[in-house]
This record gives structure tokens, sequence and C-alpha cells, in this order.
């Protein structure tokens, strides 16, 4: 399976990838090396989730007082904020200095790097890179995150049975028959139908319903697997689900 780009590409890159437990600063040295020689040609957009980040202020917050949904989304949009102040500080000499935390707030990619972090409660960085694929005319997006794949559920059970925050574990997953297509009608039969701050879904469902309306396609991939993202990048078969 592989996928043809052009030049602009758009790869949210999942707060789990950047800030898992702590900070994996070997994981972006790789990263940075991985990105320079791919933008001598193309520009890249890059949406950074709030991974451990967003949690441990979550959680430390709900220990002081009752937290609403808007609590919770409000503490993961600064997470990821903070997240993609930290990328574009390791992306400095090719990256745009402004960073997208609203919509428009960049008007044109005059940079071969630009970072993006959450926007409004509602929806995670998978809609923020949506809408940025959006308002660039650019026809996919990459969801580099874990796991690499959108699997069924062992037990058949949808996956919209089960959106605790603690999402989806490993254990639940059919790992030996993963979806390497789908449609965002099938896709969507999977998932919740409504966002909850927390919930892990390969895309979330305000994202997955705007691509659905603007024929955007998704292509689910492990980001810490550069290697396989390299294929992506080129043209060649990649391990991943595509979603259109």
């Amino acid at each position: 399976m592989n996928y043809q780009f052009k030049k602009t590409i758009v790869i949210a890159l999942g707060g789990s990838i950047v800030f898992p437990n702590k900070i994996d600063w070997k994981f972006l040295a790789r990263f940075r090396k991985f990105i320079l020689p791919r933008v001598r040609n193309r520009k890249i957009v890059l949406v950074v989730g709030g991974g451990r980040l967003s949690r441990v202020y979550q959680e430390a917050a709900a220990k002081v007082v009752r937290l609403t949904d808007d609590d919770k989304d409000w503490l993961g949009i600064h997470a990821t904020r903070s997240n993609a102040h930290l990328l574009r500080t390791i992306f400095r000499d090719v990256a745009d200095p402004v960073v997208i935390d609203q919509r428009f707030r960049i008007k044109d990619l005059k940079y071969p790097v630009t970072i993006a972090s959450g926007w409004r409660p509602g929806w995670s960085t998978d809609y923020v890179a949506a809408q940025i694929a959006v308002d660039f005319g650019v026809k996919e997006i990459i969801v580099a995150g874990k796991p690499g794949y959108v699997y069924p559920l062992r037990s058949g059970i949808p996956l919209r049975s089960l959106v605790d925050s603690d999402g989806v574990s490993d254990k639940d997953l059919n790992k030996k028959s993963p979806f390497l297509e789908l449609s965002w009608k099938e896709y969507l039969k999977l998932i919740p139908s409504k966002w909850k701050p927390g919930l892990h879904a390969p895309v979330d469902p305000v994202a997955a319903q705007l691509a659905t309306k603007k024929k955007i396609a998704a292509i689910i991939v492990n980001g810490k697997n550069l290697k396989n993202l390299g294929e992506l990048l080129r043209g060649n078969n990649f391990k991943g689900t595509i979603i259109h």
C-alpha cells in the first residue's frame, strides 16, 4: 500500500510520541534529523498533541476541584501549546516563529516548517490538523501517533462502547487483523459519536466528521517508526491504515 503526496504535508504528531511519560528528547533529536532533509522541496505542518503533560495538569487540578469537560479541554490545549513551542524551538532555523494556536493565525505557509497546537475546547489536535488541511488546500493528513493502524476489537465490540479517558488497551485490540483501508462511513461506526476530553481514537469524532464533509483522507501510522514514515512520504509501501 502506498500514497502520493503533493508539496504540502500536514502531520498530526501524537502527544504520546513527544511526551509519553516525560519529554522524549532522543526521539525529538531523531525527528529533527528526519524532517530537515524533507523540507528542501516541500512544506510540512506539524500539529502536536499534549500527551502525558495534559493528563498531569488534569489529574492535579482534579485533586483540588471538580473539573468540567471545558476545564479538561483548556488544560489539554495549553499542554499542546507548550509542546508546540518546544517543537518550534527545535526547528527554529526552518520554522515559522508564529505557532498556529487559533484558526487563521497564519494565512500563508512561508516557512519550510509550521507548528500548530490545540485551538478550542470540543475537539483534539486531529481536528486542528484536518482544518489546516482544508484551509491550505491539502487533501490528506498523516496521523502519526500510536498504535500504527486502526484495529478491530478482539471481542467485536465497537470502539464507541469504550469511551473512558484511558482509551482502549492493547489487549482489547485484534492486532492480527488491522484495517488497511476504510471509508469514513465505516470508520465513524467504530468510534464514539461525540468528543470527550482524553478520548483515545485514531482520529477523533469531530475531525472524522470534518474530514468526511471536506473529503480529507487520514493516514494512520506509528509516529515512532520514522523508517516507515519515510517510506510513506516517498510514496513507497508503508504500514498503516488509510481512511478516506
